[in-house]
């Protein structure tokens, strides 16, 4: 496959609106919905998973990396949710391993694939 193909191969990034707010949600989830940007979130997120490398992190690890890079007040569900975009988008796995994170319990590790390094 050549350079070319290999961008139009790329997921885009950012996730519909439908997909964030159920049909019977209240009209302020919808518009909530519309109005994140999703695809920037997404981008960070991965940027950050990427600086772990082959070693993975964990949840509380992306967290606190995030909040150091943008702020104490990124909210934990911006962070959380971006991961199940990023894995079906082929851009994350889980490696079936698992460390203790800041609550105490443990958390499951990902890293960002070859996929994503384009």
């Amino acid at each position: 496959m050549n350079e070319q193909n290999d961008l139009f191969d790329m997921p885009t990034f950012g996730t519909h609106p439908k997909k964030l707010a159920r049909r019977h949600d209240p009209h302020t989830s919808k518009a909530a919905a519309h109005a994140t940007n999703t695809g920037r979130w997404e981008r960070r997120v991965l940027n950050i998973i990427k600086e772990y490398g082959s070693r993975g992190c964990i949840q509380s690890e992306v967290l606190a990396r995030t909040r150091e890079l943008y702020g104490n007040d990124v909210d934990y569900s911006t962070v959380t949710a971006r991961f199940k975009a990023l894995e079906e988008k082929g851009l994350m796995e889980y490696t079936g391993e698992t460390r203790k994170g800041t609550s105490g319990r443990q958390s499951r590790v990902r890293r960002a694939t070859n996929r994503s390094v384009r």
